[in-house]
């Protein structure tokens, strides 16, 4: 059973777009991270999740209930942290603990002080107090403690230094290896790159890639530099290789960078054709992969670009 499921969602505030007809499905169990730049949809489609927007058209789901309708049902199997976390300021965090405790309807205490102690966050000091990063480790504490059938998480890792960012990670594993579902948003592909099964990529509004890490790999292909023995001009390379046009790749002086996207052999077979002084050829970038996403204009370049 999917833990989400959207069917051509829209959501519009009047005349500006906010999500076009979004399709996706997010496994039971998963590792889901939902990436894109601010702005391009992100948190609009999380508040569609949790039942704080209607929807302009199309459907929600989580667990089987309808967002819309059945948000209050919904919100009890989940735990969230926004984007823009808001916390009662003269509440110090045990109190804030206890209230949360109060609107779940259980004790969360002995699990809040777990992971106050894995965040390494002093639940006496007041939210008035507290650091960006310390309100945002609260947020978490606060999502996390009551185990949830789902984690809908909203650039949670803001303001977290790296060795937090590890624990966080380490924590919502645990939570996935238990069968919950962690739905993560995030502008960086590094991050999720660490951490989910699956990636959808989300652009001005519109899903542009729904697959695996492995798959994403594949796509990204490698990237390759060649340097052509002195005095051998760049027309001895002759035409390139279908597998190494798509982006355009660039010569400086005798060197030439671009991506090859074919099988090994078929790259190696061709390099030892060519009168070549030296080779690079580096793993997968799926950052670059990523970053062609929103120059789509790069993504369908064929051919050979010089430049001095």
């Amino acid at each position: 059973m999917a833990a989400i499921v959207i069917e051509s969602l829209t959501r519009r505030y009047g005349p500006r777009r906010g999500i076009e007809h979004v399709d996706l499905s997010v496994p039971d169990g998963s590792l889901f991270g939902f990436l894109g730049p601010n702005g391009a949809g992100k948190t609009t489609t999380i508040r569609v999740l949790l039942g704080f927007l209607r929807p302009s058209a199309g459907r929600a789901t989580v667990f089987g209930l309808d967002c819309w309708r059945d948000g209050k049902r919904i919100r009890a199997d989940v735990g969230a942290i926004p984007g823009d976390l808001r916390l009662y300021p003269a509440l110090n965090g045990t109190d804030t603990l206890r209230l949360v405790s109060a609107i779940r309807r259980r004790d969360l205490a002995a699990e809040g002080t777990r992971l106050a102690r894995v965040f390494e966050l002093d639940l006496r000091v007041r939210v008035r107090q507290m650091s960006r990063g310390m309100r945002q480790k609260l947020g978490l504490i606060l999502a996390l403690a009551p185990r949830p059938r789902l984690l809908v998480l909203d650039e949670p890792s803001t303001a977290l230094d790296p060795l937090m960012q590890e624990r966080l990670r380490t924590e919502l594993r645990a939570m996935a290896t238990e069968g919950r579902t962690v739905f993560f948003s995030s502008h960086s592909l590094a991050e999720v790159e660490s951490l989910c099964d699956r990636v959808a990529i989300v652009r001005e509004g519109r899903i542009v890639a729904d697959e695996t890490l492995d798959q994403l790999r594949r796509r990204a292909g490698h990237e390759v530099v060649l340097r052509l023995r002195e005095g051998v001009p760049a027309a001895a390379i002759g035409e390139l290789p279908a597998a190494f046009r798509d982006p355009r790749p660039l010569w400086s002086g005798r060197t030439l960078t671009g991506v090859w996207r074919g099988p090994a052999a078929e790259l190696i077979a061709w390099l030892h054709a060519q009168p070549l002084d030296d080779v690079s050829i580096s793993p997968p970038s799926l950052e670059a992969l990523f970053r062609a996403f929103y120059q789509p204009e790069q993504i369908h370049a064929g051919g050979l670009e010089a430049r001095p």
